[in-house]
């Protein structure tokens, strides 16, 4: 299994949390991240969206269709997006749309054996696979941030 965590782009401030949407820069974000998955996503991903506006508008330049799923939302915590996802044994590769610290908890709990804050950086991208043989494990495949790109 393939896991990507991308958390969502800058977002405007105010209230409701739910309701904030990209900013300009935080448009121009997503859409460098999404070309960016675009080349790399194979046509079979699964990809699982926040319903906070802010992640359908940073899912949106993949132009795929999308599952929006209430365990990622925010407030939500790694174990539910976990969950959400299948992992470790959902086939494929599993897009996470969503927001911290939930999908920083999830990458260190995978990478480091330990839920903790991991900070990943607004429209950035933590790949995580799996490692198979006598010790299975996660690995790192990708680590991206959209002024990377």
């Amino acid at each position: 299994m393939q896991l990507i965590l991308w958390r969502h782009a800058e977002a405007e401030d105010g209230v409701p949390d739910a309701a904030r949407a990209l900013t300009a820069k935080g448009r121009r974000q997503a859409e460098a991240v999404a070309r960016w998955l675009e080349a790399r996503l194979g046509r079979d991903a699964r990809i699982l969206v926040s319903p906070a506006v802010r992640a359908q508008q940073t899912a949106a330049p993949l132009g795929r269709p999308f599952e929006t799923v209430a365990a990622i939302a925010p407030g939500g915590d790694a174990a539910q997006a976990l969950e959400a996802a299948g992992w470790p044994d959902a086939p494929g590769t599993v897009l996470l749309v969503g927001h911290q610290p939930a999908l920083g908890r999830v990458a260190s709990r995978l990478l480091f054996g330990v839920e903790q804050d991991f900070g990943i950086r607004k429209g950035g991208v933590v790949w995580i696979g799996r490692r198979r043989g006598a010790e299975e494990r996660a690995v790192l495949k990708a680590a991206i941030t959209p002024e990377m790109l």
